[in-house]
């Protein structure tokens, strides 16, 4: 099992235990805050099962049939897992308004509301780094949708633990729907990030600006031996990221040569940027790009 399916499933035991003690607590205590955090914990339980069979479909190489691989199955659970996200947060917002206009009895428990909410603040924090940790070292969008869910639960937990406090120390019960509301937007907000990020590369979006620039500088590093290039296109399909682009070369460039310097620029981009396939097109300069210089140095080494 790789790194990646481990720490997916460490998530999903986390969850698991969250879920189970949040759901007691809060039928106990009456607290439609601590509820709502047991739904949050139940999407991301959701999430973290999404994340760990996408990560495993993922991981499967390129075949006959999917000749670019599995990578995209990690982006289709980041949507997913955003989808999931949002309906948990309009079903928490419409129970809180519920709460509030047809108020029922008091919140009961404080101590064991803040105690739990506490505890899971620091799971959360603990497997959250773990698995940010390993997304950004996979460069994997799952694995980082996964790790956003339990890094907001650390703070809608947090919100949650205090809240309750306030309400022991002023006895406002009003602000349990209050505060699960302040976390329904809070989680909203989150929904909103991963799917723009989990659904550009479904759409075959180019890669981050930053990328770009890496990728330009490592092709200008090799300018004294081409003539210009062009038709530069980067995607990116789960943690794979795919360059291609046109080379110009002088017209009596030999293959060799020309090969060579292709072989160089492609070992330099995939050393700078992890997981990526180039793909270079040569095309002969005829004399016709105005770089007179490159095109006499014809046939040297590289």
């Amino acid at each position: 099992m790789n790194r990646k399916t481990k720490v997916a499933r460490l998530s999903i035991l986390s969850n698991s235990i969250l879920i189970f003690l949040k759901l007691i607590v809060g039928i106990f205590s009456g607290s439609v805050s601590i509820i709502s955090e047991a739904i949050h914990s139940t999407m991301d339980l959701a999430a973290s099962i999404i994340a760990f069979f996408s990560v495993r479909l993922s991981s499967r190489p390129a075949d006959k049939n999917h000749p670019y691989g599995h990578g995209k199955f990690e982006n289709i659970s980041g949507v997913i897992e955003a989808l999931l996200i949002f309906a948990a947060s309009m079903w928490i917002i419409i129970e809180s308004v519920n709460k509030i206009t047809h108020p029922g009895g008091e919140v009961k428990s404080f101590a064991v509301g803040f105690i739990v909410m506490f505890i899971s603040a620091g799971v959360n924090f603990i497997v959250s780094k773990k698995l940010y940790k390993i997304a950004k070292e996979e460069d994997s969008v799952a694995l980082e949708a996964d790790a956003l869910h339990l890094r907001t639960d650390v703070y809608t937990a947090l919100g949650v633990g205090f809240g309750l406090l306030l309400i022991w120390i002023t006895h406002l019960n009003f602000l349990d729907p209050v505060v699960a509301i302040i976390v329904a937007l809070f989680i909203l907000k989150e929904a909103f990030e991963l799917l723009k990020n989990a659904f550009s590369p479904l759409l075959d979006a180019r890669l981050s600006d930053d990328e770009i620039m890496i990728i330009e500088d490592t092709i200008d590093n090799y300018k004294s031996v081409y003539c210009n290039f062009h038709n530069l296109r980067t995607r990116k399909s789960g943690s794979t990221k795919y360059i291609d682009l046109h080379l110009v070369v002088p017209e009596n460039m030999s293959v060799k040569n020309a090969h060579n310097i292709c072989d160089n620029i492609e070992v330099d981009l995939e050393n700078k940027l992890r997981n990526t396939e180039v793909m270079i097109h040569l095309e002969s300069c005829n004399n016709q790009c105005g770089n007179y210089e490159i095109c006499e140095k014809t046939n040297r080494p590289i």
